[in-house]
């Protein structure tokens, strides 16, 4: 491939059947709440999608990456109304309001709630007031939404998260239409107290487009979704990804498009990929000592600095190759690194337990071994060049040494290269990450045999051998690519 960039990778060959697609797909994934943190749970979603977003791209498809934030409904009145009550103000000159932590404002919102009859009713109001477009109500809104995105950015800058930001409050104004299409189709049912729903094949409960004072729920803004980006954005695939307890609401959406006619079986797929939860580990759900969630900003900068002091204990001990200046950014990709991997490397479906020291852990199916197996790909490259002044890169552009696969391991690790595409295939029909996760266990595990029984250093196969770790590095690369790990030469 003459046209990349110097240093740049190639391209890994995939067959013309998956390339030749030209798939529009919508993928959500992460979809916050605002005014609130993100937990432990918001993880999951937002490591897979980054994932299946990755996948899907590398093989051709328009990928549109959506975060459904929660930015509208009734939590908001006794945000509002709270707020309003703590900086009376808001809004007159004063608009510098520093309302704490996002957390603690949200419980002192909601104790008042409980406690406070004439609170809730304001509160309820207020909601109807937002929703109607009262200017006051839409500013503290907005100033709400502010604070919580500069939170939700933390956590995607150190994940490396990339997502356009589409929230329920967009499909607010799109429900009417699509509650009046339903209705001149003859597939609406009003129920007593005159709520407007809609009932699907083999679901008990209908889905309820309006609710009976008039406002809209879930069920509403996910139709209006459905119907926006299967018409307005063109999409053939629409990939929903959330906890599994929302398994039968999505299927109800999707059963409801069919009925409508919106959805064409043989032009558009409609998935839904429901993950387990993430538990401490004592088996239960993952807590802090005292009961509470964990912010995930929290617990990623606990992965990373246990990374750093691992990384600093093993230049002390003279086994690193890296200098101190270089710790910050290699424990960050390190630690980030393992708890993406540790999370990916399961079916999405299975519940775990979440433990720093089995994810770090330098042996075993980890991203830590697996980025040592890199590293180790990368420094007998490097050997070559400094003992030997063999150069891969030239090896490759002037085709000036061949791949001899002499030697059993030689020929394994070929044979797992050659899987690549494969693979890729098979992701491809329910876009869980493991299998990548797999593919590439098995190839550092070959790699490892390769490099312990094949000697390649002043051997006389050293060009082919050198080859041989250049494609395989490549390959894994590719991989940590796809499960956006940040792939390190040196360790």
């Amino acid at each position: 491939n003459s046209s990349k960039v110097e240093g740049e990778d190639p391209k890994l060959p995939l067959p013309k059947t998956i390339t030749d697609k030209s798939d529009t797909v919508v993928v959500d994934f992460s979809s916050p709440n605002i005014a609130k943190e993100m937990h432990v749970g918001h993880l999951r979603s937002t490591i897979i999608g980054e994932c299946v977003c990755r996948i899907l791209e590398f093989t051709g498809a328009d990928v549109k990456r959506v975060n459904h934030v929660g930015d509208w409904g009734t939590q908001f009145g006794m945000l509002i109304t709270y707020l309003k009550e703590e900086f009376p103000n808001f809004g007159k000159g004063d608009a510098d309001v520093d309302i704490g932590g996002l957390t603690a404002f949200y419980k002192k919102a909601k104790a008042r709630f409980d406690e406070d009859a004439e609170f809730k009713k304001t509160s309820q109001l207020n909601v109807v007031n937002l929703q109607a477009g009262d200017p006051e109500c839409r500013a503290i809104w907005q100033l709400l939404c502010d604070i919580s995105r500069k939170e939700f950015e933390k956590v995607y800058k150190r994940l490396d998260i990339t997502l356009e930001e589409c929230g329920e409050s967009f499909y607010n104004p799109k429900i009417p239409a699509v509650i009046e299409e339903f209705e001149k189709s003859g597939h609406l049912t009003e129920e007593e107290g005159g709520a407007k729903c809609v009932f699907v094949p083999k679901f008990p409960i209908p889905l309820m487009l309006q609710k009976s004072d008039g406002g809209f729920g879930y069920d509403s803004t996910d139709m209006a979704a459905l119907k926006y980006r299967l018409k307005d954005l063109g999409a053939s695939r629409i990939v929903c990804i959330t906890d599994f307890s929302q398994g039968d609401h999505f299927k109800m959406c999707f059963s409801a498009a069919e009925k409508i006619g919106w959805v064409d079986a043989k032009k558009h797929r409609l998935e839904h990929i429901g993950f387990g939860t993430v538990m401490g580990e004592d088996g239960k759900r993952f807590k802090t000592r005292s009961g509470e969630t964990v912010r995930l900003v929290d617990l990623l900068d606990e992965a990373v600095s246990r990374m750093e002091k691992s990384l600093t204990e093993r230049i002390e001990e003279k086994k690193a190759v890296i200098t101190k200046e270089q710790v910050p950014e290699i424990s960050a990709a390190m630690g980030y690194g393992a708890v993406k991997y540790f999370d990916l490397r399961r079916n999405p479906t299975s519940n775990y337990k979440f433990s720093y020291d089995e994810m770090l852990d330098t042996r075993g199916n980890t991203a830590i071994y697996l980025l040592y197996a890199h590293a180790r790909l990368e420094s007998i490259i490097s050997k070559g060049k400094a003992d030997f002044n063999i150069d891969v890169d030239d090896l490759v552009k002037n085709k000036s040494a061949k791949i001899v696969l002499g030697h059993p391991s030689e020929r394994n690790l070929a044979l797992h290269l050659q899987m690549f595409a494969d693979m890729i295939v098979d992701v491809l029909v329910d876009l869980y990450p493991y299998r990548i996760c797999d593919f590439l266990y098995a190839l550092s595990n070959a790699v490892s045999d390769f490099v312990t029984r094949c000697k390649v250093i002043g051997s006389p196969e050293m060009e082919s051998r050198l080859l041989l770790c250049r494609a395989s590095a490549i390959v894994m690369r590719q991989c940590f690519e796809l499960l956006a790990i940040r792939h390190v030469d040196r360790i």
